[in-house]
């Protein structure tokens, strides 16, 4: 990986960015992109539109959403205890004993998620699934006074950001859905403006996902594409417990995940695993026999419809192959050379 584009995923990493609260992170993304994009547009919902070529025909979207799930301040007891709402989609046996930040207005206050200690739970206290109204966070104030003279209700709440590397490229960090998404297709918008563009390029930081897919919903109704792509994670297979037999062989470091079924453009879909066998890239396919979960579930409807496909990500939320990282980039980048049609 080139160390500029290594830089910019890890700077992505770092920046917190809790649905609806994505300002920190956006503001890396048109940094960033300032020196190869033709137009940088924040829409009124924060969606940023990075484009090249933009009066040309067709109109090819990416999409890569820049939310992150995260927690929401919602009171203060009397101790200076902390308790909070979730914002998209928790395990809360997750957050038990994590190192918290806690932004504000001033900087990240940190803290740490507690409940109350195992020695002390009845049976069948512990029997019962943890629930995330019993978890509060502990910033170390000394009371409510304490506590409300640096946090407000309403501040959002992520885990401690940070970024690690393993043995073999593998790195993790918090926030990988869909940080890496998003990094795919600003580097493939970057890496195809060094070409002759065939078509209107648009990469798209979308807002929101994590709570409704709001920001793919008014981007694609703005860019109103011809054709677009959504890059998000999916869940590699090649650890204990997963059922392969519904979810698949899907392994870190075999390449990009390609999806097959009704919320894919088929034809795109081939066009893209051509590609992939000519160049020749590797890559990997998947089913999923509903609308997905992502940003491609509302693109493909937007408007009168749009020649949409997903191709999620071989990576789980904290788990990454950085150094394959490149290949989904080259192969979004590549396809645009062949997209005149």
């Amino acid at each position: 990986m080139e160390p500029r584009a290594h830089d910019f995923l890890k700077q992505l990493l770092m920046a917190p960015s809790p649905s609806g609260y994505e300002r920190p992170i956006q503001d890396v993304v048109r940094a960033y992109v300032a020196d190869f994009a033709d137009e940088v547009e924040t829409d009124v919902h924060g969606n940023v539109i990075v484009s090249k070529n933009r009066e040309a025909a067709p109109r090819l979207m990416f999409a890569g959403h820049c939310d992150q799930i995260g927690l929401l301040v919602s009171q203060i007891d009397d101790a200076g205890f902390i308790y909070t709402q979730t914002i998209g989609g928790w395990d809360p046996i997750q957050l038990v004993g994590q190192r918290m930040t806690i932004w504000t207005d001033s900087g990240g206050i940190p803290g740490v998620i507690a409940r109350k200690p195992i020695h002390l739970l009845k049976e069948e206290e512990r029997k019962a699934p943890v629930k995330h109204e019993e978890l509060w966070i502990d910033i170390g104030a000394s009371d409510k006074q304490d506590a409300a003279s640096v946090i407000r209700i309403g501040d959002p709440v992520t885990l401690e950001l940070g970024y690690q590397e393993m043995r073999n490229n593998l790195a993790n960090s918090p926030g990988m859905d869909n940080r890496t998404g998003l990094w795919v297709v600003i580097e493939a918008l970057r890496r195809a403006s060094s070409g002759s563009l065939k078509c209107a390029l648009f990469a798209v930081s979308t807002v929101q996902e994590e709570i409704g897919l709001r920001g793919a919903t008014t981007s694609t109704f703005g860019v109103d594409p011809h054709v677009a792509i959504a890059v998000d994670v999916t869940h590699a297979t090649d650890c204990p417990t997963i059922d392969k037999r519904q979810q698949g062989e899907i392994a870190l470091g075999n390449g990009p995940v390609i999806y097959r079924g009704p919320n894919m453009n088929q034809a795109l879909t081939e066009k893209l695993i051509g590609i992939c066998e000519t160049e020749p890239l590797p890559y990997q396919l998947a089913a999923i026999g509903r609308a997905t979960p992502n940003d491609a579930n509302t693109i493909q409807i937007s408007r009168a419809g749009i020649g949409e496909r997903t191709q999620p990500l071989h990576a789980q939320r904290s788990r990454d192959d950085f150094a394959g990282r490149h290949r989904p980039s080259r192969q979004s980048a590549r396809s645009l050379c062949s997209q005149s049609q």
